[in-house]
C-alpha cells in the first residue's frame, strides 16, 4: 500500500491546528485523519503553557484502488508431453511406433494490469481552507478577537468572541468593543467586575503590544455592562430625588471610571443637582449635590 501524506503541527489549539495544516495541505476536514500528539498544558494568560501538537493524515480518496507498483508475473502454465507409445517389442524392429507429442502453444500474452487513474477532485474540495481575503476585514480587529480567545482558552473557559469599533468613538482614540458570549462566564466578570476589569486592561495591553499602537477596549460578558448601566443610571435617578426631598448631597457606594463616567454624563445639565468625584481608586465614589 503506498505511503499515506502526513504533516505535524504546533499550535495554541487543536482547532487551530487543524485549520493551519489544513490550508498547508490544501484540503478540507473530511480529506484527513487527525491524531493528536500532545494536548498541550494551560497557563495563566497564554504564560508558561505548553502548545498542542497534531498530526494530520491524508486519507486516500473514495474509490481508489492501489496497484501494487511492480505485480509478479504469472507463471507459464507447464506444457504437458504426451506419453510415447510403448517401445514395440526388439523381435519386431521393422515396425515403426510414432510418438505423439502434443505440440507446445505458445503462452498467452500476460493480461496487463488494468491501471486506476486517480480522480481529480473537483477544484472546490481542493480549495485552501483559509479565510478569503475581505477587504472589510480589519487587522486589529481580527488581533483582539485571536487575543481575547486565547486569554479564554487559557482560563479554562469556552465562549465566542466577537470585536467591533464603537460608533461614538473618534477616528484618532477608537474604542474597540469585545463582546463575549458563553456557558458559565461569571468567574470571568468577578465581584463588582474586578475580575472583568483585569482581563480588559490585559487584554488591552496585549492587543497594543501585537499591533504596535494605543488601543482602548471595552470587554463585555453576555451583556453585563449594558445590564449594569441601566442598574447605574436607575440608582442615579434615585438618588436625585432623595437628594431634591432632603436638600443633601448623597454618596454613592465605589464605581469603575466607566460606571462613574455614566452617572456623570446622565445628571450632565440637571436642573437641581450637579456630581463630582471624591476619594482614590479603587474606592472613588460619586457625590450627587443640590444646585444652590
Amino acid at each position: 500500500m503506498s505511503d499515506r501524506t502526513t504533516l505535524e503541527i504546533i499550535a495554541p489549539t487543536v482547532e487551530e491546528a487543524l485549520l493551519q495544516g489544513l490550508s498547508q495541505l490544501g484540503l478540507t476536514a473530511d480529506a484527513v485523519s487527525v491524531e493528536v500528539l500532545d494536548s498541550g498544558s494551560k497557563g495563566l494568560f497564554g504564560l508558561g503553557g505548553r502548545q498542542v501538537r497534531v498530526r494530520l493524515i491524508v486519507n486516500p480518496p473514495p474509490g481508489e484502488v492501489v496497484v501494487p507498483a511492480s505485480p509478479p508475473k504469472p507463471k507459464p502454465a507447464p506444457v504437458k508431453r504426451a506419453e510415447s507409445a510403448p517401445k514395440a517389442k526388439e523381435t519386431k524392429p521393422e515396425t515403426k511406433v510414432e510418438a505423439k507429442v502434443e505440440t507446445k502453444s505458445e503462452p498467452k500474452p500476460e493480461p496487463k494490469p488494468r491501471r486506476v487513474e486517480k480522480k481529480t477532485a473537483p477544484a472546490e474540495a481542493a480549495a485552501v481552507v483559509k479565510k478569503a481575503d475581505n477587504p472589510d476585514s480589519d487587522p486589529v480587529l481580527d488581533t483582539t478577537e485571536s487575543i481575547v480567545s486565547k486569554l479564554i482558552f487559557h482560563l479554562g473557559m469556552k465562549a465566542q468572541v466577537s470585536a467591533h469599533y464603537d460608533e461614538s468613538s473618534t477616528d484618532d482614540r477608537r474604542t474597540i468593543q469585545v463582546d463575549i458570549r458563553g456557558d458559565n462566564l461569571s468567574a470571568l466578570i468577578g465581584r463588582h467586575a474586578e475580575t472583568l476589569t483585569a482581563f480588559q486592561h490585559i487584554a488591552s495591553l496585549m492587543v497594543g503590544k501585537q499591533t504596535q499602537q494605543w488601543v482602548q477596549l471595552v470587554v463585555d460578558v453576555e451583556g453585563y455592562r449594558d445590564r449594569r448601566d441601566k442598574q447605574v443610571r436607575q440608582l442615579a435617578l434615585r438618588m436625585v430625588d432623595q437628594v431634591i426631598k432632603t436638600g443633601r448631597k448623597a454618596t454613592l457606594e465605589p464605581m469603575t471610571a466607566s460606571e462613574r463616567r455614566t452617572i456623570h454624563i446622565e445628571l450632565r445639565g440637571h436642573p437641581a443637582v450637579t456630581t463630582e468625584s471624591t476619594g482614590e481608586e479603587p474606592h472613588r465614589k460619586v457625590v450627587i449635590l443640590p444646585k444652590e
